[in-house]
């Protein structure tokens, strides 16, 4: 899976996670949930932990373990509680690693019900989204279009619902991508430059490697250009397009591309990408502990010589030294973004044609970050939606969507 296109706390409890070692089985942990002479206190801290498994992936809800109770539940009953309640499906892996049976049944249980959540969705948005995809790709005379993976609608439809129903509202147009594995699509996406070229990057980023699940969800990424039409220059650059931010002839890029370029002298890649997007180059240094290192995750473009992220005076010393002289080196001028702690990403925003999709949370952080992007952004229309489903996952709108114009 990919990404996190930003500074989640989600990521980060996934890099910490990956940090532990000596760790019980998965069962040892759900059988003490099950104990009856445990507190549902004691059981919410186990959860924590059954969280951090790399095959759990940090999907279970803080909001769920808030108010989890074991009640009357038996193993089977609970796991199913678990997977569906936080959208996680009981894969035979899951359910081998929990209970020691692979669980056809509850695996069945739980893809009807979402089919019938599928089913419940308003006759309209179901008919938008199916009607869109056999839709070709193209992008002469279309203006912007917002496309997503076909995973999007499948593992997320009422959220994927919600982002259509917004962009119909602005005559948005939208499209899905065929041959995907992950719905993370602007990372594995080609890269349009300003004269309307795409750039295909190699994509094979180190945070993928390691986990044989994430590792198989990587989209190849000649394939998924094949199945959908499209025409791109392929680079052999190391690159993910959540780590590429374009406007008026400069691109910003976080430092993590010379790790992930390491065979590439430093000077010589920063040369060859400027020649590639055709544009001056501005590099920025990358959040220790977000997990990609992408540029979309810390800051945005308002316009050539504006830039808006996290509020700086409230970021790690480190980063916002690092900022402060890109910021000097380069005259820009930086708007802070308030977000809450752990933090909320909202520059990961989506932005298409004169509309900004803004992900909230239900926090008062929320409405101090619409009114932010409607100083920066006066000439937009700003609309907020609900996206936290996705986010669990550890992305959001722009990791999500793939704009080409």
């Amino acid at each position: 899976m990919a990404k996190v296109c930003i500074f989640l706390a989600v990521k980060g409890a996934i890099i910490v996670a990956r940090k532990w070692f000596l760790k019980p089985p998965m069962s040892t942990l759900f059988t003490q949930l099950l104990n009856q002479e445990l507190t549902d206190k004691e059981r919410r801290e186990i959860l924590k932990k059954l969280n951090g498994y790399d095959l759990i992936n940090n999907r279970i809800k803080e909001q769920y373990i808030q108010n989890f109770a074991l009640e009357n539940r038996k193993q089977e009953a609970l796991l199913f509680d678990i997977c569906d309640s936080n959208d996680i499906e009981p894969t035979i892996e899951i359910c081998k690693n929990l209970i020691g049976n692979n669980m056809p049944s509850l695996r069945t249980k739980y893809l009807e019900k979402r089919q019938n959540i599928k089913e419940s969705i308003p006759p309209t948005v179901s008919q938008t989204i199916d009607s869109v995809e056999a839709v070709k790709f193209s992008v002469e005379g279309e203006g912007q279009v917002v496309y997503m993976s076909e995973l999007l609608k499948t593992n997320y439809p009422e959220t994927c619902s919600r982002l259509i129903k917004i962009l119909e509202m602005h005559d948005v147009k939208y499209a899905f991508l065929k041959g995907t594995k992950d719905i993370w699509c602007r990372d594995y996406m080609p890269i349009q430059t300003e004269s309307g070229k795409f750039i295909q990057f190699k994509y094979d980023p180190s945070y993928l490697k390691g986990n044989k699940e994430w590792e198989e969800s990587r989209s190849d990424v000649k394939e998924v250009c094949r199945v959908n039409g499209i025409d791109a220059q392929f680079s052999d650059i190391n690159l993910d397009g959540g780590n590429v931010l374009i406007c008026d002839g400069r691109a910003i890029l976080s430092n993590r591309i010379f790790s992930e370029n390491s065979n590439w002298d430093k000077d010589k890649l920063v040369s060859e990408l400027s020649n590639l997007l055709e544009c001056e180059i501005i590099i920025i240094p990358a959040e220790n502990d977000d997990m990609t290192g992408h540029a979309d995750g810390m800051v945005r473009f308002v316009n050539r010589n504006t830039i808006l992220g996290n509020k700086l005076a409230d970021e790690y010393k480190y980063w916002r030294e690092g900022m402060e002289k890109v910021i000097e080196q380069y005259g820009l001028k930086y708007i802070d973004v308030p977000f809450f702690s752990p933090k909320d990403p909202k520059q990961n925003y989506l932005e298409v044609n004169n509309l900004i999709v803004l992900p909230v949370f239900g926090r008062d952080e929320d409405k101090q970050a619409v009114d932010v992007l409607r100083q920066a952004f006066p000439d937009r229309v700003i609309e907020t939606i609900d996206y936290t489903d996705v986010a669990w996952e550890g992305g959001l709108l722009n990791c999500t969507t793939w704009v080409v114009r």
